[in-house]
């Protein structure tokens, strides 16, 4: 059985996820705003942020949230953090791929969390202990001992392209082994499917907590692990993040590991 909490952050992803479909037919008329440099933000993901909020304090008051649109309120050991649209580029272009993605952090460890894909209405949770569901179905992460035929998938940050030499260094090398890496635009919806075995390995510099607290919650309760990019496991401040199953993680630490620079496996240079 679900866990309340994860109830909550369910039902909150669904009202979340009906505002990103109502609006769908209206891409072209929604007002957008560039954050940063080539980071959007549409009126969407402001309210299917502003629904997760309302449902998260109705249930629980006293905790702090953590939105990627509208910041952080409140403070103490537990946190909701929320990306109300991850995928945004994909969603204003049309493209079929974004998700919902909710987390509760306890103490810099997520504990339950929820990714929801409101187009194919699939549903990832996880509770820490208790394994990972799709739509109520366990998942586990694929059994591959190594980047042999192995299905990777990537991000590309838009705001900070700095560490694109060293990114395409890791991926030329990946790709002597791995069979294809994928470029999707959702690290949430990406882990999820970590999570899920349909991808065998994930990685990304430069993530957002909101982008990779439920999703690396879901690949570690489905069997996998996660870790930075020097080998380092949990939620990586850095925001360098590494996810598969544990013998596809070493292999990818250690290539990527080969090919990053010291800032990006957080030593001096």
């Amino acid at each position: 059985m679900p866990r309340p909490a994860v109830n909550v952050a369910a039902r909150a992803a669904r009202s979340a996820g009906n505002i990103i479909l109502r609006y769908m037919n209206r891409i072209e008329g929604l007002s957008v705003v560039e954050k940063q440099r080539m980071d959007f933000a549409s009126e969407v993901d402001r309210l299917a942020e502003a629904e997760i909020i309302k449902e998260l304090r109705r249930a629980y008051p006293t905790h702090a949230i953590l939105g990627e649109e509208s910041g952080q309120t409140g403070k103490g050991p537990l946190m909701w953090v929320i990306d109300p649209l991850d995928g945004t580029h994909n969603y204003l272009r049309g493209i079929p791929h974004f998700c919902v993605s909710i987390a509760l952090v306890e103490k810099g460890e997520p504990v339950y969390g929820v990714v929801f894909d409101p187009l194919r209405d699939e549903l990832f949770t996880a509770s820490k202990g208790d394994g990972a569901y799709l739509n109520d179905r366990r998942i586990r992460v694929g059994k591959r001992d190594n980047l042999t035929g192995a299905l990777l998938a990537t991000g590309y940050p838009y705001r900070v392209r700095n560490h694109l030499e060293s990114q395409l260094a890791m991926t030329q090398a990946l790709l002597q082994e791995a069979e294809d890496i994928r470029r999707m635009g959702s690290a949430a919806l990406d882990l999820a499917y970590v999570a899920a075995g349909r991808l065998d390995g994930y990685f990304e510099p430069g993530l957002g907590l909101w982008d990779i607290a439920a999703g690396a919650l879901l690949v570690r309760e489905a069997g996998g692990v996660y870790n930075d990019f020097s080998g380092r496991e949990g939620l990586p401040e850095s925001g360098n993040l590494i996810a598969a199953n544990h013998k596809v993680a070493a292999a990818m630490t250690e290539v990527i590991g080969a090919n990053a620079t010291p800032r990006l496996l957080g030593v001096s240079a």
